[in-house]
């Protein structure tokens, strides 16, 4: 495809897992791409660094199953071509109260997924399958299903980055987008930068995470309604005699826990001695002017009394041995933001955001459906209509569901 000097067939804005994503599947297509990204490539300013996500195929919503399951392939699909992995399979572990509403949507939605390997347990089952490492309160229930894992974050985006050089992709960093304009005269779309630097590409990607709403609106008027969440990350330390069997070696799993608030975790893996376990929640922020320290003691607290109850003698709870600040990209519904920006820039530009905590494990998945609608106009076999951005204009609340937030309420405020 074309390509001189400046000129791209397409450039993606955001050099997180999605742009990175995007970036190498529209050059394995053959184009000439363009990824540019306004702080250092793998910094830790947004929402695509650390040293781990974990990847499950359990979601009360039944259009995210799909995609996670293609994500899998893709993940390995990406390893083998790079001959590194960053995925470490693992089983997934669902629990919370038998009545909760968001987990029995998980488990009806499991079924209807034939795809998705999961078994439906009892306290009892839950002590057998995984050695008592689990206490489950009375009224509490389980799913085990097969496709979890753990992704090193920063590695994998650094795997997607590498895999697109090697396909020919340019890459620049320290590009902070501030313009976005169609230019009718070269018929493409004008990029331009707060370095003064301009690029023209024929398509542009958009996927600047927890920025999102901020550049949409100075390059095309519209409003999204996408809140940037500070959270943190823990690392608790765990008591001596218990760390093989919270290791993915000894059949712990990643974990999602239900109820008055979301916990979520991964095996002992990054860290040795130490596990990862945290609470889907946060406070509002400002990307550009965060307080580095906010909800840290709301979050612990709540954190460090889940594991006491779950993980009894298994985990130290004073305190967490790590905590690493983090950012969330949140929508009303929790769904992505992925759709044309319209306007003047009509299908030109391409825009993908508000992932709500839950998309860097189909960021591959996300990756092709972006470079599709940017190179071909549509994406193949996948639904976007949840994702589309008139959902909002239709309801400020997006897409209707009936179950509870996951997100930590008391948090998220």
């Amino acid at each position: 495809m074309e390509a001189c000097g400046d000129r791209f067939d397409v450039v993606v804005v955001g050099a997180g897992i999605m742009g990175s994503c995007a970036a190498y599947e529209a050059a394995k297509r053959g184009c000439r791409v363009l990824l540019l990204e306004q702080f250092d490539f793998l910094h830790y300013l947004g929402s695509s660094h650390g040293e781990s996500r974990t990847i499950r195929a359990t979601y009360p919503e039944e259009y995210y199953p799909p995609m996670v399951l293609e994500a899998h392939r893709l993940w390995e699909a990406a390893q083998s071509e790079a001959g590194y992995r960053v995925l470490t399979r693992t089983p997934h572990f669902d629990m919370g109260p038998a009545g909760n509403r968001s987990l029995r949507s998980v488990i009806a939605s499991c079924k209807r997924q034939s795809s998705v390997n999961m078994r439906l347990l009892d306290r009892a089952a839950v002590d057998e399958m995984f050695s008592g490492m689990f206490r489950l309160p009375e009224g509490w229930i389980g799913v085990r299903s097969d496709a979890g894992g753990v992704i090193k974050a920063t590695k994998a985006v650094a795997m997607f980055q590498a895999l697109a050089i090697r396909r020919g992709a340019v890459l620049k960093d320290h590009m902070e987008v501030t313009r976005i304009k169609k230019d009718e005269e070269d018929r493409g779309v004008r990029v331009s930068t707060a370095t003064g630097d301009s690029f023209l590409g024929k398509k542009c990607v958009v996927t600047v995470g927890p920025w999102t709403s901020k550049l949409v609106k100075a390059v095309g008027g519209h409003v999204l309604p996408i809140q940037p969440l500070h959270t943190t990350i823990c690392y608790w330390k765990i008591k001596e005699g218990h760390e093989h069997e919270l290791t993915p070696e000894g059949g712990f799993p990643t974990f999602a826990s239900y109820g008055e608030i979301y916990v979520y975790g991964t095996p002992s893996l990054e860290f040795p001695g130490l596990i990862k376990i945290g609470l889907h929640g946060g406070r509002p922020c400002n990307p550009d002017r965060r307080d580095w320290t906010s909800n840290s003691g709301i979050l612990v607290d709540a954190v460090g009394s889940w594991i006491e109850q779950m993980l009894p003698g298994k985990v130290e709870t004073d305190k967490p041995v790590i905590i690493q600040p983090c950012m969330y990209s949140m929508t009303p519904d929790e769904d992505f933001v992925i759709d044309f920006l319209g306007g003047e820039l009509g299908k030109d530009v391409v825009v993908a955001g508000g992932f709500s905590g839950h998309g860097f494990k189909m960021g591959p998945v996300v990756g092709r459906i972006l470079a599709e609608l940017a190179i071909d106009g549509a994406a193949d076999g996948v639904e976007l209509k949840h994702f589309r951005l008139g959902r909002f204009t239709e309801d400020p609340n997006g897409n209707a569901k009936d179950f509870d937030d996951q997100v930590s309420s008391h948090l998220h405020q």
